[in-house]
């Protein structure tokens, strides 16, 4: 089977952070296999060489915000933790996710702050 290598780039270089995380994943369930994905490109610019600087970052809850609950919905779904421990993770703060890579940090950041809650990066 052909292709055209170049459109595919340029296609995937037009995606979104969100669209490519759920690329990614389904990837990773279709063939079973991990994916990384490497910083730079069309991205590019003046802020390349900072972002490459970095590559793991922590997620930091830094306020739950006044819709608790729904955070600690997000909490559950993304660190697989019980109610009691993601309750007290949304009260206290904390790190959410460590060492996780920029686009699932992003991906984490946006569904927790979609939830109403205030989130570093670090």
């Amino acid at each position: 089977m052909a292709y055209d290598k170049q459109a595919l780039i340029d296609q995937l270089s037009q995606l979104t952070i969100m669209e490519l995380a759920d690329l990614i994943d389904g990837l990773k369930e279709t063939w079973g296999v991990e994916a990384v994905v490497a910083a730079g490109g069309a991205a590019g610019g003046a802020a390349a060489p900072a972002a490459e600087e970095k590559d793991e970052f922590d997620v930091v809850l830094v306020d739950a915000g006044s819709s608790k609950i729904n955070v600690i919905k997000e909490i559950r779904a993304i660190t697989g933790l019980g109610l009691k421990e993601a309750k007290d993770m949304a009260e206290k703060g904390g790190a959410v996710k460590e060492a996780a890579s920029k686009d699932e940090a992003n991906k984490i950041k946006e569904q927790l702050e979609a939830a109403g809650a205030k989130v570093e990066l670090k």
